[in-house]
């Protein structure tokens, strides 16, 4: 009987600070009907790991207490096998992923991961595996929420925490969607958001959020999308009977005025993984680090000051 083939897998054993992290070694999953395995080459370290590792979404009642649980939601690598039914893909292939469950074993920290092919799709041409890594879960957290906003082109957006990861994709495409965008950041990180499509940079630290949009962008902005979680501080700057859409969690501020509230839940999925690798979106790493070195992009993440995401390489 041929030996087993082995992986490493980065898990939180409980919750806690990023010692929970622990490196195990594991059977190579198999893929089954609808799946592809992917050789992970990159794995983006994200804000939801944080939380998910901290036990902040057990907290939140968003996930179930488990002993060990997976981390990591992005991936991009080369197919290593593909499951009856699971399409096209090809042994080889370089390709780009998402995992959008909680509740699972094992994350995209591994060697190998298994992803329903309806996760999965082509990597984007000519673009580094850390690189295209970046994109699956903040760019599609990017595109899907504007789409719940459902702006038509021509139309005023205000994106807040516009130099982040979910804020720079939410920019550059609503730019290319016809819209007007206002964009809340730090004052240094002006000329890059001008570069990715804002039409207006609004100083974070400025004191009137709404007034300083809304002397801009007479009556106020037709949207807003809120990365950065100032609640009703961007509410304010919509126009009455617009539209406002948060991805952050807690409590979304109330419908005043008659605008519409929209939470974005991400959902894994191969159309809008396939329009944004089509989009050939600005793609920013901070910087990589090796998989055993998990805890310390898990702190180099939390203490925050990054442009771009930290990346693990197996």
């Amino acid at each position: 009987m041929a030996e087993e083939q082995t992986m490493r897998a980065v898990v939180a054993r409980g919750y806690g600070d990023p010692h929970v992290l622990e490196m195990i070694e594991i059977p190579v999953p198999a893929p089954g009907p609808g799946q592809v395995l992917i050789r992970v080459e990159a794995a983006t370290v994200n804000p939801v790991d944080l939380v998910t590792r901290s036990g902040a979404l057990v907290e939140a009642g968003l996930m179930a207490e488990r002993a060990v649980t997976g981390v990591g939601w992005d991936v991009a690598g080369v197919v290593a096998g593909v499951g009856a039914g699971a399409g096209a893909f090809a042994v080889g292939q370089k390709v780009i992923g998402l995992r959008d469950l909680l509740d699972v074993d094992l994350g995209t920290y591994a060697d190998y991961v298994v992803l329903d092919a309806s996760a999965v799709v082509a990597a984007p041409p000519e673009v580094d595996a850390a690189a295209a890594a970046t994109l699956p879960l903040n760019g599609s957290t990017a595109l899907q929420a504007l789409d719940l906003l459902g702006l038509p082109p021509g139309a005023t957006v205000l994106v807040t925490g516009a130099a982040g990861a979910v804020g720079g994709f939410a920019v550059e495409l609503a730019g290319r969607r016809g819209l007007r965008v206002a964009a809340v950041a730090a004052a240094g990180d002006a000329d890059f958001l001008r570069a990715v499509g804002a039409e207006w940079v609004v100083d974070r630290a400025v004191g009137d959020l709404a007034a300083a949009v809304r002397a801009l962008v007479p009556g106020g902005v037709d949207g807003a999308l809120d990365t950065a979680g100032l609640g009703v501080r961007a509410l304010a700057a919509v126009r009455t009977r617009g539209a406002f859409a948060t991805v952050v969690g807690g409590t979304p501020p109330t419908a005043l005025r008659g605008i519409g509230i929209h939470r974005q839940w991400i959902s894994a999925a191969a159309d809008t993984l396939a329009e944004l690798v089509a989009s050939r979106l600005t793609l920013r790493v901070a910087a990589t680090l090796p998989l055993e070195q998990a805890a310390a992009a898990h702190e180099r993440l939390h203490a925050g000051k990054l442009r771009g995401r930290l990346v693990l390489t197996p």
